[in-house]
């Protein structure tokens, strides 16, 4: 199977994919994030063996990369909602701010800078991708040439150490 006949077959299919992965996702950004992530694997697929059954293969790939999607924001989530207790989370956005608010919140933020500056490279990069990039856990884990395991645990540790400053700040 050449790359040319693929790209002819991929030309064909590609609005049929995308219409496929936006019902899938929701979302159409994502959806053309997966449609040029299926083109990439799938060329990457015939370069390393022959497929009998392009089309099906086509889309089974860009299925198959939208449900590993789906399942990693269920999985951050969940993480994210089950790692932070409430009260924590009720008190992130308060409607208004008095001095007092924003001592705390300087001395919540000098802590944090330091906690998090005492991370490890790879798990200070998980962090920035995760929090200040929004990519997901697989996004991360494909960067990174880490698990999606790997990525949660981390996110799951920096989220406790998270939690562990605010809740000592709180007491003291």
């Amino acid at each position: 199977m050449s790359q040319s006949h693929f790209n002819t077959v991929f030309l064909a299919q590609r609005v049929t994919l995308l219409r496929t992965l936006q019902r899938m996702v929701n979302n159409p950004s994502t959806a053309e994030d997966l449609l040029q992530e299926t083109y990439l694997r799938v060329t990457r697929a015939l370069s390393e063996r022959p497929v009998d059954h392009l089309e099906p293969f086509v889309f089974q790939t860009a299925r198959n990369l939208a449900l590993d999607h789906l399942r990693a924001l269920r999985v951050q989530s969940r993480t994210l909602m089950d790692d932070v207790p409430l009260d924590v989370m009720q008190n992130v956005a308060a409607p208004l701010s008095t001095a007092e608010d924003a001592t705390h919140a300087e001395q919540m933020l000098k802590r944090l800078s330091v906690s998090l500056g005492q991370l490890s490279a790879r798990q200070q990069q998980i962090f920035i991708l995760s929090r200040l990039h929004g990519c997901s856990y697989q996004e991360i884990a494909e960067r990174l040439d880490v698990s999606l395991s790997t990525v949660q645990k981390e996110l799951k540790l920096i989220m406790a150490i998270c939690v562990g400053v605010a809740e000592r700040l709180d007491r003291s």
